[in-house]
């Protein structure tokens, strides 16, 4: 890996990250943790927000983006709201990149904020089973098929397929758990074990409650640059050095392959452009919002061959001193889910390249050295779109 390769005809790079307030945030609203996330992402750039050009936001707001750019007071001349699931934070960066390095802007601000889990605590709204009944979806709703049974089902197919067992997939729990423990801002530290994950309620047949995303509120930013605005930053730098975005199906019966997500796609267009290879990552930060998409997403994007995910995550290599590092901060199963989490990954995946998670955290190679490469990997709807990026540090 050359530090800085092009990623366009300019380089991009990361220029601030931050997190607002996680967690259980009763008093706050989610367009003041938008706020928070990008003063502190702001500060972390070391940059003035005069320099933000292009921002990019999605759910929240009548008129995403502009109605939280208004709150924010900024006036940006490229914008984006692709809403794609979870994975719309990644999609968002790789467009971000491709018109940083294309010259239509020069620093984009990514901001997300939600308060998802006090609203529910305080009336103001509900959980929902579906994202709705109209259109393809019509089909499928009347039949109770929810969106946790979607991915039940397909847990269920791979399990069929390939021999994977509910052990396996509660060892990814586990293990996510573990690395939660070192995590302040974590939101569940304590220790579980394979027998608590296999003895919780059913949520969805093979799901139990420690399968399944916790609900928390929370907000995050990201701030890409154009290599113009490196000489003005204020931390270690961390590359954009290549992306893929893809999409699937949005009714189960037009998915080829439950075993198969979209990622498979988007995380080889992502690898190709940024000229690594998988084995070559040294932390991987995936959405999961259950244990079984990690387990897929590890596949797909060539961790281990298809059908062997289960005996990949089987041993401790997720831990932060493990093989392969995954979801260093407790991921959506334990460290934070207020929704589309997958500037969270961002976060976290520049935080470590950066050597800035802390030393109870910190992922190190075998030498001691920081790591140099990570990828980041959001997945949406039920397995319906994916967004892959590949960092990488000086």
């Amino acid at each position: 890996m050359t530090s800085g390769a092009p990623y366009g005809n300019r380089k991009v790079a990361v220029a601030g990250v931050a997190l607002s307030d996680c967690g259980r945030v009763d008093d706050a609203t989610p367009y003041a943790l938008h706020a928070q996330a990008a003063r502190r992402a702001l500060a972390d750039s070391g940059l003035d927000r005069s320099v933000i050009d292009g921002f990019a936001s999605a759910g929240l707001g009548t008129l995403a983006p502009i109605e939280v750019a208004e709150y924010l007071g900024l006036r940006p001349t490229w914008v984006d709201s692709t809403s794609v699931g979870g994975a719309t934070w990644e999609v968002l960066a790789a467009h971000a990149a491709e018109a940083i390095a294309a010259g239509h802007a020069d620093a984009v601000l990514l901001v997300y904020g939600s308060t998802a889990r006090a609203d529910i605590k305080a009336g103001r709204r509900t959980s929902n089973l579906s994202f709705g009944a109209r259109g393809p979806l019509q089909f499928e709703v009347p039949y109770g098929h929810t969106l946790i049974a979607k991915y039940a089902m397909a847990a269920r197919r791979h399990m069929h397929q390939y021999g994977t067992t509910l052990e396996q997939l509660a060892r990814i729990a586990v293990q996510t758990r573990a690395n939660a423990a070192a995590n302040p801002d974590a939101m569940y530290r304590d220790p579980i074990t394979v027998d608590d994950v296999l003895g919780g309620p059913v949520i969805a047949d093979p799901f139990t409650t420690l399968h399944c995303c916790i609900r928390s509120d929370g907000g995050c930013a990201v701030l890409l640059v154009s290599e113009d605005r490196v000489p003005d930053l204020a931390k270690p730098l961390v590359w954009v050095l290549g992306s893929g975005t893809a999409v699937s199906h949005t009714t189960m019966s037009e998915w080829d392959d439950f075993t198969v997500s979209p990622a498979a796609v988007s995380g080889r267009l992502a690898f190709e452009r940024a000229g690594v290879r998988p084995e070559e990552i040294d932390l991987a930060e995936l959405y999961d919002a259950f244990t079984y998409m990690t387990l897929v997403t590890l596949e797909d994007l060539g961790f281990c061959a298809k059908g062997e995910g289960g005996a990949f995550v089987g041993t401790d290599r997720l831990l932060r001193d493990g093989d392969l590092p995954v979801n260093t901060d407790g991921g959506g199963l334990s460290a934070c889910h207020p929704g589309m989490r997958g500037l969270f990954l961002l976060v976290e995946a520049v935080r470590q390249l950066r050597g800035e998670a802390g030393p109870d955290r910190q992922v190190r190679k075998a030498d001691g050295a920081l790591p140099r490469l990570a990828v980041a990997s959001g997945t949406g709807g039920w397995f319906c779109s994916s967004g892959t990026v590949v960092l990488g540090r000086d």
